[in-house]
């Protein structure tokens, strides 16, 4: 009988090698984890998914502002054209105020100026998209203008309805009506799952392990400026020698 090394016996008699229970522990892991993910993108689905219920009282919250066709508009022959346009186009803002101004600190001082509210702009990538729902004879309605973009440092391309003194905006009550209905049971399912991933520090791995990696705040990353010590990295002497400047210390010179 010939003399087999451990390795050799292991491959003969198929055992799994150390390193390959290894890997089979990982792979086990791993699996775990995406089947976490998946269980919990399904319950976020069905909480999403829940439908809404009407309120017994319906109550205001704030106000909304949006567009409407002027009157003369209203009654004119093309009054169809533009109130459909109005629907691909029309803005809403929400306000607590019916004045709808908004706090602006000038020269040291808070004023309250009104909020700006124009109907859509497209930006270029918008304007060449195939999913764009404009017609050819609603595109004839807007014009290209350039615009200085603060956070990219240069002029973008935006396209710009020409005719915005056809309509003119409405204030309205914001009236609730209607709540998300809340599945107890669902709400449960998933409060004990973010429970045990955050538990077992699970959520940092299963995004390194389905995204490539596991992204943080910055702020996290990085040490807090308002905490960094004043002394840090400054070596001794130059620290006495600052003591010995301020304090004007000649030791007898």
């Amino acid at each position: 009988m010939e003399n087999y090394t451990v390795d050799e016996y292991a491959l003969c008699t198929r055992f799994r090698s150390k390193r390959r229970k290894k890997r089979l522990v990982k792979e086990d892991f791993e699996k775990h984890l995406i089947q976490l993910r998946k269980l919990e993108v399904e319950l976020w689905e069905k909480r999403k998914n829940l439908p809404l219920v009407p309120l017994k009282i319906p109550y205001q919250k704030g106000w909304q502002r949006n567009f409407k066709l002027r009157d003369d508009v209203a009654r004119s022959a093309e009054a169809e054209f533009f109130r459909n346009l109005l629907e691909k186009i029309n803005t809403w803002q929400f306000s607590p105020e019916k004045s709808f101004k908004r706090k602006k600190k000038r020269k040291s001082r808070h004023l309250y100026v009104e909020k700006i509210q124009t109907v859509k702009e497209f930006s270029e990538r918008e304007w060449k998209s195939s999913k764009i729902e404009l017609t050819e004879k609603e595109k004839a309605h807007f014009y290209k203008r350039e615009r200085w973009c603060s956070n990219c440092k240069r002029y973008k391309i935006h396209y710009v309805f020409n005719e915005s003194w056809r309509y003119v905006l409405r204030v309205s009550p914001y009236m609730i009506t209607h709540t998300k209905m809340v599945d107890t049971d669902l709400e449960s399912e998933i409060q004990l799952l973010e429970n045990y991933i955050v538990d077992h520090n699970l959520r940092d791995k299963t995004n390194r392990l389905i995204h490539g990696s596991s992204r943080k705040w910055s702020y996290y990353e990085k040490e807090n400026p308002k905490e960094t010590s004043p002394i840090k990295n400054i070596s001794l002497n130059i620290l006495y020698q600052q003591y010995l400047d301020d304090n004007d210390i000649n030791h007898g010179k």
